[in-house]
């Protein structure tokens, strides 16, 4: 049978069958065209939101209020939950005399239901707590920290929503099914900004609701129809909700036995972000004064989980299900074949999008955010950001795809020590480059790559300890060929860009033709170097797409 490492006669793709490593990475082929229409349609959102709100007050105090949820969303969304939850319900599905995946599906949603219902109510009670402890330079500015209180409130039901949303992706994605869960955040972006433009412009004068308050309710509205969308699919299944909860069942006790560690890690990854938060709330630029190094982050950070989401956690999503499946079956030698190849399509296709995002980043956010209140100097700053988060783009990557896999060995204890110890990294480190070395905001995005570097370093030596090696020697080989690449793509690039910079005008006319110019020779660069240096990825990630257009996917 034929591997993904092998090399194909050139203009010949071949027919054989797909190997478990190749049939992961077509799967998350399908979920990686479904998240990039949400990443569209996210970014859309964030496009209204720029151009309502620019970078001021309104918008630091959203981004805020929405934050604040969404910690724990991103923990029982793409986190802890998801990665705790697909291993066990795997098992079940493997297993049926062990765990009823009915019974263990119906356990888990009443504890959600109990659980997060009650985190809900517990921070719209303190959410002035909440606020004050996440972001203490707003209490300079009375109104803006009011405003944060209010969006916070009116926000934090998303969390109950979108929790349950997540297990219905979980079983979804243990089944075979990407497309449908995939595709679910699209039906958020678009209730949030359709909701939220229906409550915030046309509703809301009548009823004296303030725009960005407006905006608050469609995220609601947006998690709402996100779960909605997935129920249909789950009853098609034989699925249906029996309020049940029984502490001593087996499959619920190995959850929270995973779950745990993991929500710890998951914890101290956000509180990286919430360090990011607190440091650029206090920063004091020369032009915007406190309003602005907040949002540039946001900002910045939304395009880093551009890439993300499409690239790593596709990736994760379809790789983890089917190493839990080799777990539980014992079949090691399978599970370190799988993820090693898995690692190398992430760095066949982070490391060329951390260089697009370095050099192209001005032109890139210009063209989205540049209109209405965000300006040439938004625009500058926030591509400072990014190009200190595309810096770890390839860890952050890697981290995404390595963690996962400890859970379905059932270690979640080694990703929570490493993600805690390395809570201390990121707060030394923006102290460092803010008191000595005098750098600007985006020293909090720099932190925040270096300290994912070392943990992703540190999560894979952990794995090949675990499983007796994790193919280094050729992840180290795939590594270097592809950065090889990326190099030999970004310097002409580069030098191609800086010409531009001097002679386009900075508006988003200028920054269209950029793109429209630069990037079809990037991509042109990129495939001639992928020659070049024999990266073998690019035919095996043809041949999976030959192999999409033949063949059914399960949505």
């Amino acid at each position: 049978m034929a591997t993904i490492t092998e090399q194909a006669e050139p203009g010949v793709l071949s027919t054989a069958p797909l190997t478990q490593p190749e049939q992961v990475v077509r799967s998350a082929s399908v979920v990686s065209a479904a998240v990039m229409l949400s990443r569209l349609s996210g970014l859309a959102r964030e496009m209204v939101m720029a151009h309502a709100f620019g970078a001021g007050a309104a918008h630091d105090a959203f981004l805020l209020g929405f934050r604040i949820p969404n910690l724990t969303r991103d923990l029982v969304g793409e986190g802890a939950f998801s990665s705790a939850f697909v291993p066990t319900f795997t098992t079940a599905l493997v297993k049926p005399e062990t765990n009823d995946a009915q019974e263990l599906a119906s356990q888990v949603t009443s504890a959600i239901l109990v659980i997060v219902g009650a985190i809900c109510l517990l921070g719209i009670l303190f959410a002035p707590e909440l606020v004050a402890l996440l972001a203490p330079g707003f209490q300079a500015d009375p109104a803006k920290f009011q405003l944060a209180v209010r969006l916070s409130r009116i926000m934090f039901p998303f969390l109950l929503l979108i929790s349950l949303s997540s297990q219905a992706t979980g079983m979804l994605n243990a089944q075979g099914s990407f497309g449908r869960p995939a595709t679910a955040s699209i039906f958020f972006n678009v209730g949030a900004i359709g909701v939220g433009l229906l409550l915030g412009y046309i509703i809301g004068p009548a009823i004296h609701l303030n725009p960005v308050e407006g905006m608050a309710y469609g995220v609601v509205a947006g998690g709402a129809f996100q779960l909605l969308w997935q129920l249909p699919r789950l009853q098609s299944m034989g699925f249906h909700f029996v309020p049940l909860w029984k502490c001593n069942h087996p499959g619920l006790r190995h959850l929270g036995k995973l779950m745990l560690p993991a929500l710890l890690a998951s914890v101290a990854m956000q509180i990286n972000l919430v360090v990011n938060t607190s440091f650029a709330s206090r920063f004091v630029d020369p032009i915007r004064g406190a309003n602005g190094p907040v949002s540039w982050l946001g900002y910045a950070l939304r395009f880093i989980q551009f890439p993300m989401g499409i690239f790593a956690v596709a990736l994760a999503s379809a790789m983890l299900p089917s190493v839990s499946r080799s777990a539980a079956s014992l079949n090691f030698g399978e599970f370190r074949t799988t993820l090693s190849r898995s690692l190398s399509v992430v760095f066949f296709l982070t490391l060329p999008s951390s260089f697009l995002l370095i050099v192209l980043g001005r032109a890139l956010i210009g063209v989205v955010y540049q209109s209405g209140h965000f300006e040439i100097y938004d625009t500058q700053q926030t591509a400072l950001a990014l190009a200190c988060y595309a810096v770890g783009l390839v860890s952050f990557a890697a981290a995404r795809l390595m963690t996962p896999a400890y859970y379905a060995l059932s270690d979640a204890r080694t990703p929570m020590f490493l993600a805690v110890l390395f809570i201390g990294v990121n707060v030394a480190l923006p102290l460092f480059l803010l008191n000595v070395l005098h750098m600007t905001f985006a020293a909090m995005a720099l932190t925040t790559s270096i300290a994912m570097s070392l943990e992703a370093l540190c999560l894979f030596e952990g794995l090949r300890r675990k499983l007796g090696g994790l193919d280094g020697r050729y992840l180290l080989n795939r590594f270097t060929r592809i950065l090889s690449a990326a190099l030999f793509m970004a310097a002409p690039l580069a030098f191609v860009d800086r010409q531009f910079v001097l002679r386009a005008t900075p508006d988003r006319a200028g920054y269209l033709l950029e793109l429209a110019l630069l990037l079809p020779l990037a991509a042109l660069l990129f495939i001639a170097a992928c020659k070049l240096f024999r990266v073998e990825e690019i035919c095996a990630c043809r041949r999976i797409l030959t192999k999409l257009r033949n063949d059914r996917i399960r949505y």
